[in-house]
């Protein structure tokens, strides 16, 4: 029914609302994350501005809100469209959160943790390779974009396959292209050479 799904999406929005870096930075250097670098508050900017646990505690919150209102919406209404739902509003909340003005993330570690709610084996099947474009190039926002496509592909091949439902792989799909577009600015940076690797500083942003 339309009004499960609406519920579903209300409840992911909310949940994704909750900016894990924003209280983190406040908590453990009184900064408002979104002063400095790329004035977001997912964790590759808690990565360049906060300590490593804090980064730690950013992706558990992060993963752990998406990954709860998948959870929520599969309990109370059984159902992958509203699952799938509640995961593209916990993506919405993380980027455009209520709380902040519509002031967030990326929607990189908000829309895994939906995908590991929806899949935890496929899910962390995608995790190796994020790790090694990392290791391999240091560039945080290579790694988003690459694989928000990946899992997009994997999730899709699993529908085709009867392995999941559509729903999960319209989500994948629908969230991809929203990172992508999300890390423009990245992606030209990376092609002019430009673009921050880990462990740089990110500078305070000026008004």
């Amino acid at each position: 029914m339309a009004w499960q799904l609406i519920v579903a999406a209300v409840i992911g929005y909310l949940l994704g609302s909750i900016p894990g870096g924003y209280v983190m930075g406040r908590l453990t250097r009184g900064i408002d994350v979104r002063d400095f670098g790329s004035g977001k508050t997912g964790a590759t900017n808690a990565l360049r501005t906060l300590s490593l646990w804090a980064v730690l505690s950013v992706l558990v919150i992060d993963l752990g809100k998406s990954a709860a209102a998948v959870s929520i919406a599969r309990v109370l209404f059984d159902d992958a469209w509203a699952q799938a739902l509640a995961g593209m509003g916990a993506v919405a909340g993380h980027v455009w959160p209520v709380w902040l003005g519509f002031r967030g993330g990326r929607g990189v570690s908000a829309a895994y943790g939906s995908l590991l709610a929806m899949n935890p084996l496929a899910s962390l099947v995608l995790l190796p390779i994020a790790l090694l474009i990392i290791a391999v190039t240091r560039y945080m926002s290579l790694m988003s974009v690459s694989m928000a496509p990946i899992a997009a592909v994997l999730f899709l091949a699993l529908a085709l396959a009867g392995a999941l439902p559509y729903a999960y792989a319209g989500f994948a799909i629908v969230a991809a292209a929203l990172i992508v577009v999300l890390h423009h600015d990245n992606i030209r940076r990376l092609l002019s050479g430009t673009e921050r690797k880990i462990g740089q500083k990110e500078p305070q942003r000026t008004a």
